[in-house]
């Protein structure tokens, strides 16, 4: 075995034996990168090899760190932060829960139902996942519960409709995604929007046939809400300000008028604006937004530098080409590569968190998958199909990082704000069939390329 291999596959080694001790993901990178430049220099001086990587040569990390900074597509990840956070604080959520309950909760699993709805629109109005869940956490839950919903669907439902957001976008993952692959986010955006209605959809369709089926499990109330002209303009008022930042921050991609940029900066003014209506926009609440908008967007950048650090030194010792010459000698039709790559991305999705896949195994494996007749997803008119319909692959995979123990985050944040009778036990038990549906979603997401490739063909036409 060469030297260089050796290397890649003790950096990698390390890289993972790191996360499991619990080391930082940004500090794993970026100390790991100096290491083992470190490494390669000492086997070029003793071992008699020629590497080639050296101080001198890690230097051009300073220019890459430039380059990234300058990007302005990642101008829109704190503005869209920012977006969920104000969205959050601004009590439009809790208005929508309270009128959602009031149409919904006379029929037969309409609370979990109604988690699932505002769960669309929460994803399409913020992409943050943290916040998705917890809101509806602590609006949902107690109210579930206290009904006699069984407390696996409960959180099962919340946890689901929760993760919505990494798919829908306006999403985070995605902007990162067209980074790295240099796609247009607006493709991406679009390629998105029917297979996170899909998933919706089958949330839904499970949650009816398994209340149906089991209607102890989801207990109608005593005083059923009447359907009335009342009830449907309190819905329509509670509505109205989602679907106002979502006409805002999309309508504005699929129309035209704005880049997803510009988009991201409408956006973060129109929860401000949304915030200021509902009479919540103080300093103190204006001054929580920024700071965690701070905090999110430092970790993902000092993530984004470490893996910059990362990918130069693992190019350097020839990753990208074992990479390639692993996955084009495994004798498999392009079809079935495509979907042994998203095996191991759903198993990775165990143990590594959805930002260090998608910043580490997605740049090695995109190239690949760029050079690869995929047939009709090839033949489609939009340009790059074939790279838009696997990123969405992906992000539907990786959706499924957060409900998979023992890293799933959506099992960490709503055990934070479940009521004390809720166990662990339950959260994981609860999960199963909507990993299940993502699973299903991804498969149909993988036999009709269409649901990905069509609306972005129509936008950009």
């Amino acid at each position: 075995m060469e030297t260089t291999t050796i290397l890649i596959l003790a950096l990698f080694g390390t890289f993972i034996g790191l996360l499991l001790m619990g080391v930082p993901v940004a500090y794993s990178l970026g100390g790991l990168s100096v290491i083992f430049v470190g490494v390669a220099m000492l086997c070029d001086t003793y071992a008699g090899t020629f590497i080639g990587l050296d101080l001198q040569t890690f230097s051009l990390v300073i220019n890459r760190i430039f380059a990234l900074m300058e990007n302005g597509v990642l101008v829109a990840l704190p503005m869209f932060i920012f977006m969920g956070h104000m969205l959050d604080r601004s009590g439009v959520a809790e208005k929508l829960m309270h009128a959602m309950q009031n149409l919904l909760g006379g029929i037969q699993g309409g609370l979990a139902i109604s988690v699932t709805i505002i769960g669309v629109l929460l994803a399409a109005a913020t992409g943050i996942i943290g916040a998705s869940i917890v809101l509806l956490g602590i609006l949902s839950l107690p109210v579930m519960l206290s009904q006699g919903y069984k407390k696996e669907l409960a959180v099962g439902t919340v946890c689901g409709a929760g993760t919505l957001g990494i798919l829908i976008p306006p999403s985070i993952m995605l902007i990162i995604m067209a980074d790295q692959l240099q796609l247009p986010v607006g493709d991406l955006f679009m390629g998105a929007v029917l297979p996170g209605l899909l998933l919706a959809s089958l949330y839904v369709l499970y949650i009816l046939v398994y209340t149906k089926l089991n209607p102890s499990a989801a207990p109608l109330p005593k005083n059923r809400p009447k359907l009335n002209a009342k009830v449907l303009f309190e819905l329509g008022k509670a509505i109205a300000p989602a679907l106002f930042l979502i006409l805002l921050v999309l309508g504005s991609i699929f129309f035209g008028i704005a880049t997803p940029t510009e988009s991201s900066g409408m956006g973060a003014l129109g929860a401000t604006i949304l915030a200021g209506t509902n009479r919540k926009l103080h300093l103190s609440v204006l001054r929580g937004a920024m700071a965690e908008t701070l905090k999110t967007t430092g970790f993902l950048f000092a993530i984004l530098i470490g893996a910059t650090c990362f990918s130069l030194v693992l190019r350097f010792l020839g990753g990208d080409e074992v990479i390639e010459g692993l996955l084009l000698g495994i004798n498999v039709s392009p079809g079935n590569l495509v979907l042994l790559i998203l095996l191991v991305i759903f198993f990775l999705g165990f143990f590594l968190d959805w930002i260090e896949i998608t910043l580490i195994i997605l740049p090695l494996v995109a190239p690949v998958l760029a050079g690869l007749d995929l047939g009709a997803v090839s033949e489609s008119p939009l340009e790059k199909a074939g790279l838009v319909w696997f990123s969405i692959l992906y992000a539907v995979t990786l959706q499924t990082s957060f409900l998979t123990p023992p890293v799933g985050f959506a099992l960490f944040f709503v055990k934070g704000v479940c009521p004390k009778e809720v166990q662990i036990s339950h959260i994981y038990r609860g999960v199963i069939p909507f990993v299940i549906l993502q699973l299903l979603a991804l498969f149909f997401v993988y036999l009709f390329p269409a649901l990905v490739t069509w609306l972005p063909w129509v936008a950009y036409e």
